[in-house]
């Protein structure tokens, strides 16, 4: 995938799979990776940054598998930012998908 419509649309995925569950960081990178290649040196970075906007906050839960694992949830702002991407998305794949039509 380009890497500018990966980083494009990289806030809206990390936004709808912390809405649908609370999640730690490597579950998170794992979760993502589904939908594009990323990796933690690109998740992190962007999760501290929405994390000082106020779209997540933090909480630590106890792991059986080594150190407590922060976890990050979905701030009533996040839902908003999450809503306004996700219509902002739904608008430009309209419109790409039309023009793009114009061409066939």
């Amino acid at each position: 995938m380009n890497s500018q419509y990966k980083k494009g649309v990289l806030e809206l995925i990390v936004l709808l799979s912390v809405n649908r569950q609370d999640m730690y960081g490597y579950e998170l990178v794992k979760v993502v990776s589904e939908a594009v290649d990323v990796n933690e040196g690109t998740i992190y970075p962007l999760l501290k940054r929405m994390t000082n906007e106020k779209y997540f906050e933090t909480y630590l839960r106890e792991s059986t598998e080594g150190p407590p694992r922060k976890y990050y949830k979905l701030t009533a702002l996040g839902k908003q930012r999450k809503n306004e991407l996700e219509s902002e998305w739904y608008d430009f794949v309209q419109a790409i998908n039309a023009f793009i039509k114009q061409f066939e």
